[in-house]
């Protein structure tokens, strides 16, 4: 084999590197984006839970059923995040492998291409003997 035939795998390869790499960028940003959704919804929930209480009985009720359901939107929301955390992981999993799958092709590709280059000197080297024998054959053959 040499390194030209490894010319398309490596291009495939990077090209499933290049796609990895932007499903990685956007799970990481949908990921930033929940965690920004829960700091936000923590915050709301945090200054209503501070804001001074209804002076009747009904609007402290309904005061405690809005808090509750906040506090399980939350709960939602740290799930989401939890969710996209996941999502980073396997989406980073993933795109290591394909730029371990880069790497190997190009340090094979690097090898094949030290073997060519070793087998042209090689040939290079037995023209310039074979050039000197017959110049060295001529000498001796003009001489007798």
């Amino acid at each position: 084999m040499n390194s030209r035939r490894l010319v398309p795998l490596q291009t495939l390869a990077d090209r499933r590197e290049d796609e990895a790499a932007r499903r990685l960028a956007e799970v990481q940003r949908r990921h930033a984006e929940q965690e920004a959704r829960l700091v936000e919804l923590r915050r709301y929930a945090d200054e209503y839970a501070a804001a001074p209480a209804g002076p009747t009985a009904a609007l402290m009720l309904n005061r405690q059923a809005f808090l509750s359901r906040l506090r399980e939107a939350e709960r939602f929301q740290v799930q989401a995040v939890e969710d996209a955390r996941l999502a980073v992981e396997a989406e980073r999993a993933a795109w290591l492998l394909k730029r371990r799958d880069v790497s190997v092709l190009d340090q094979l590709a690097a090898c094949y291409r030290g073997r060519e280059q070793r087998q042209d000197e090689r040939r290079e080297q037995r023209g310039a003997d074979e050039l000197a024998l017959r110049r060295f054959a001529a000498a001796k053959d003009s001489l007798t």
